[in-house]
């Protein structure tokens, strides 16, 4: 795990403008928006201190005094992914709760959707929450002074926030169901388009290894249940004597699971198949399927608390409760 970087900056806050200038947080919001209700000279001081700062003012802090909605982009990879459906569909409740407005991004997975999302969503939002593969300086580059919270990525500089997903000891308990029942050719299905393994790979090396069992059995897949079926397909063709699979999701899974069948071979008892994500629908498919089940629910309404202590200033969460575990939840596929 890496530390942020002590050297970085915090990310300036309206307390730290109105602390600055010696006056109320109100005062500050009524400065910035040319207010009538206070002399010349005090708001002087408040856009001074501002300045000096480098306090980026939010339509969040406008409304201090003006009753504007809260507005939250919500970044995702994939809207037909069901993972991220989820984990969406728990965050609108938590901001509906909240009486906060939320416009979702789909970038379709793809780098330059992301920088093109980053280049408009400032003007747009107060605040964003979601997941992101491109670099930290293009992201403080295009939404510096905004609140962001980075679901599943662990940030290096201290102005970004984080919700953390922690997988290594549900994949381990996976890993360890499948030897118990006397698996010892267990492999791997990862995401094929990261240039360097994913971290759910990294949870699977370091269990293989600890349990006793080759963790190079590994082929990649699409983001999608073909291809998860075509992942198994090139698996089995390069390490035919395969009989149990762990898979990057629960989409890829339920594809390995279809090909498995068209192969002529039965879930569980020729392979198993393990998902990651837990994922509602899993339960609906023929044998349910097992995965490592991360609670949505609690990834989605935690993240939009998260911006609402950012967003006001609060004192943001202890990095111990910014987790969400992932637990092995048996099904009829492993």
């Amino acid at each position: 795990m890496v530390s942020p970087a002590r050297s970085e900056p915090r990310r300036v806050t309206i307390h730290d403008v109105a602390r600055s200038a010696g006056v109320s947080r109100q005062t500050v919001s009524r400065a910035l928006n040319d207010k009538a209700e206070i002399d010349g000279s005090t708001k002087q001081r408040v856009l001074d201190a501002a300045r000096e700062l480098g306090y980026r003012p939010s339509r969040f802090a406008r409304g201090l005094v003006r009753q504007d909605t809260t507005t939250i982009g919500l970044v995702i990879p994939d809207l037909l992914n069901p993972f991220f459906t989820e984990v969406a569909a728990a965050a609108l409740e938590a901001a509906r709760a909240r009486g906060w407005h939320v416009v979702v991004y789909d970038t379709a997975d793809r780098a330059e959707e992301e920088l093109s999302t980053l280049q408009v969503i400032g003007s747009q939002v107060d605040a964003v929450v979601g997941y992101f593969s491109c670099s930290e300086s293009d992201l403080d580059r295009f939404t510096r002074g905004m609140p962001m919270v980075l679901i599943g990525r662990e940030p290096r500089m201290g102005r970004f926030s984080s919700i953390r997903i922690d997988g290594e000891a549900g994949v381990h308990a996976a890993i360890a169901h499948l030897v118990a029942r006397g698996h010892t050719r267990i492999g791997m299905l990862d995401h094929d388009n990261r240039a360097e393994p994913s971290v759910r790979r990294v949870w699977f090396t370091a269990a293989a290894t600890a349990l006793g069992v080759d963790p190079g059995l590994v082929a990649g897949a699409g983001q999608s249940a073909d291809g998860g079926g075509a992942g198994l397909g090139n698996l089995l063709a390069a390490h035919p004597d395969v009989t149990a699979v762990f898979t990057f999701n629960d989409i890829v899974a339920i594809g390995a699971l279809r090909e498995a069948r068209r192969l002529g071979r039965s879930v569980p008892r020729d392979l198993a198949v393990i998902g990651f994500d837990g994922l509602q629908f899993g339960a609906l498919v023929e044998p349910p399927l097992t995965s490592v089940a991360l609670d949505t629910r609690r990834l989605g309404a935690l993240a939009i608390d998260q911006v609402g202590r950012l967003l006001t200033g609060a004192d943001s969460l202890e990095p111990g409760e910014l987790v969400v575990r992932a637990e092995l939840r048996p099904g009829g596929s492993a």
